[in-house]
Order: structure tokens, then C-alpha cells, then sequence
């Protein structure tokens, strides 16, 4: 069922305005995704958006079924995704409204299903090989500068890299918690980023990652700290211009068929034991 080339994964606010939207729901061996895709046509390319939170935004970040979302992308046919996401700045010059294009990533998630090889999950009948996929560079080189230059291109000026830790959830980070994260040189703090990155890795998919810094996080102000409410507003204020960035993005991504970054070649020459989608 080949019926986009691009996947992003968002909210509600990246399809709703969208025309001639298709909802497919997919099932996947590794259980069901957030939520319905929703196919449909931007700057000429056919693209599946696909909810993170579920529409009703009903699902934390530690129970998203990761594997699920990027093995049903890779089904409709996408080998390029989007992944815009909330973050707190973990920097005083990355406040509120910062749009940052990360370059790197640390996990410190504690129980996320992180690989589709654990060689127990079957796959039609057939169990994954163990693999260990390259990842010194977490995100497509060639994505990355898309998105640079869809934000430019919106006259906001992004930060060009930086380092993106990504925490359990669904908590906010302690002052001490946010000083060690900053005292590390990482940039900015959220919940969703991996294990996207990795899966999309591991399905020989193109994954670039949009921050959206919608606080400055707990050890880096001296407030009241971080509140479900301050990222809400400030995400809604910005929302429309990350949306017109995306959809920017989505028109200049290159031809899905000729990718020739890392991402495209992760898998070249190993034997993953399975079938992936087609």
C-alpha cells in the first residue's frame, strides 16, 4: 500500500488544514500506531501525517508506540520523515520561540522499546536478526538543510545544530536535572525525539528532527519552573509559522529515489532476518 513518500509526525495542526484528506488506519507487528494516517497532497507530494499524542493528544510520551508510528509510515510508502516536537531551552539565549534544527541526540529514556531487531519480535513468521545500526549521526544530513532553509526562507532565523537530550517523561525536569543537562553543552530538552530517531534509522528512513523551544527549562531561569500550561500557550503562538516551515520543507525534500545520504544506506549489506515494507 505505497500511497506517500514523506512522513510527519505532528499534531493535529500539521493535517486539519489540509484538503482531500484520507484516513488509513494500519496495523503493524509490532501492535497499533498513535493513530489513523492521514494522507494527503502538499506542494505536489503526497504526504502521511501521523498524530504522535493520538488526535485527542490522549497518549504520554513514554507510552507512544514508537515502533508501531515508524513501521506504519514505512508501509504507506514514506522514506523521508518530519518530526517537529516542544522543547525547553536548556540555554538563556534559547527561549521561548527558538527554533532549533538539532544535529545530536542523547537518550536518557529508561524504558522505551528501542529496535526493531531484538530478535524476538516476529515479523511474518520470521524473527529479527541482532543489528546495530550506525548512529554517530542521529539525523539525515540532507533533511537537516531543508529545514534550515524553510525556515529562513519564513524569516526565522534557526540555530543550525545543537544537541537535543531527550528525558522520560512525563515530568519536567528538576533545577539540578536541567543544570547537568546544560552543563553538559546540550541545547535543548524534550520528551518524543527518541526513539524516532533510531527506528527511522533502522528502517533505512531519512529522519529529521524541528525543536520548537516553547520554554526556557527549570536550571536555566529562576521561576516557578516549567508548567503544562506555558508550553501549550507558546506552542500555540507558534504554531502556525512551525507549520508553514513544514510545509515548506515537504516541497524541497529531494526525490525519495534519490536519497543518497547515510540514512538511505544504513542497511546496505546486512542481513536484518525480516521483510520490511515495501
Amino acid at each position: 500500500m505505497v500511497n506517500a513518500e514523506i512522513g510527519v509526525i505532528g499534531g493535529s495542526g500539521f493535517y486539519s488544514f489540509l484538503e482531500d484528506v484520507t484516513e488509513v488506519q494500519v496495523d503493524t507487528p509490532y501492535g497499533k500506531p498513535s493513530d489513523s494516517l492521514f494522507l494527503g497532497e502538499l506542494g505536489g507530494r503526497r504526504v502521511a501525517f501521523l498524530p504522535r499524542h493520538g488526535r485527542g493528544h490522549h497518549l504520554p510520551p513514554h507510552r507512544i508506540n514508537y515502533r508501531a508510528n515508524l513501521w506504519a509510515l514505512r508501509s504507506v510508502g514514506a522514506r523521508q520523515v518530519l518530526g517537529p516536537c516542544a522543547v525547553g531551552g536548556l540555554r538563556a539565549e534559547y527561549g521561548p520561540g527558538t527554533l532549533l534544527v538539532p544535529d545530536q541526540l542523547v537518550d536518557r529514556t529508561k524504558a522505551r522499546a528501542q529496535t526493531f531487531y531484538d530478535g524476538e519480535t516476529p515479523v511474518n513468521g520470521k524473527l529479527p536478526n541482532v543489528v546495530h545500526p550506525t548512529f554517530a549521526d542521529p539525523y539525515c544530513p540532507e533533511g537537516r538543510k531543508v529545514a534550515l532553509a524553510a525556515a529562513r526562507g519564513r524569516e526565522w532565523e534557526p540555530v543550525d545544530g545543537g544537541t537535543l537530550v531527550v528525558v522520560e517523561g512525563p515530568r519536567f525536569s528538576t533545577r539540578a536535572e536541567s543544570r547537568w543537562h546544560a552543563a553538559n553543552g546540550w541545547s535543548v530538552v524534550g520528551m518524543t525525539g527518541h526513539p524516532e530517531a533510531v527506528l527511522a534509522r533502522e528502517l533505512g528512513l531519512c529522519y529529521t528532527s524541528l525543536t520548537l523551544v516553547t520554554d526556557l527549562d527549570a536550571g536555566a531561569e529562576t521561576g516557578e519552573g516549567v508548567s503544562h500550561e506555558e508550553v501549550l500557550r507558546v506552542f500555540g503562538a507558534n504554531v502556525g509559522r512551525l507549520r508553514a516551515v513544514l510545509f515548506d520543507a515537504v516541497a524541497a525534500l529531494p526525490a525519495s529515489e534519490t536519497r543518497d545520504c547515510l540514512c538511505a544506506h544504513a542497511l546496505d549489506g546486512v542481513d536484518i532476518g525480516i521483510e520490511l515494507p515495501a
